[in-house]
């Protein structure tokens, strides 16, 4: 098996979506879609704290382009492909090139939820995966994120795991979490 760090693609288009590697030029448009959803990405994303500023979403984003040249993470901007509007972000990190292996994450506009939007994005991130070999990809989520979890089972990823008072909830440092551990294999 290959060790050398390799990529995915850039681009990646699928019926209704365009999948395009991040970078700094989104960031309002980020931020916007970020602030919009707000309320319902606190609930679930650790880095959703506070509301996003233009100069968080350039750094976030310079940050994920780099990862993304040096083949260790990889992050696309979510399109969709008739409106070319920014509905979300999906990225692939925690790459392990040795088998290869890594965990999908992914956040989406209120204004996008419950289209299949999401669905799709996977489906075409775990097929671009699968043309580089990947051995493992995990979904891990909130035991209480619902919507993530669908979206895990309905890639036809299997739930590995339940790991109990994993983490502290983002809501509330002082209460803890369970997190799920979706995967799928080849």
């Amino acid at each position: 098996m290959l060790t050398q760090p390799r990529t995915l693609p850039r681009e990646i288009r699928t019926e209704r979506l365009l999948l395009w590697a991040a970078g700094v030029d989104d960031a309002a448009q980020q931020v916007a879609a970020v602030n919009a959803s707000f309320p319902e990405l606190r609930a679930w994303l650790p880095w959703a704290k506070a509301e996003q500023t233009l100069e968080e979403a350039e750094e976030n984003l310079r940050v994920a382009a780099a990862a993304f040249d040096a083949g260790v993470e990889f992050n696309w901007i979510i399109r969709e492909s008739a409106t070319g509007a920014f509905i979300g972000r999906v990225s692939m990190f925690k790459v392990d090139w040795r088998i290869p292996k890594g965990e999908i994450g992914y956040w989406l506009a209120t204004s996008a939820v419950g289209r299949g939007h999401m669905r799709q994005a996977v489906d075409a991130v775990v097929a671009a995966a699968d043309d580089e070999g990947f051995r493992r990809i995990e979904i891990r989520c909130d035991a209480l994120n619902e919507r993530s979890a669908k979206v895990a089972q309905s890639a036809g990823f299997t739930l590995d795991a339940r790991f109990v008072n994993d983490d502290v909830a983002t809501t509330d440092p002082t209460a803890l979490r369970d997190t799920l551990v979706f995967s799928r294999t080849r």
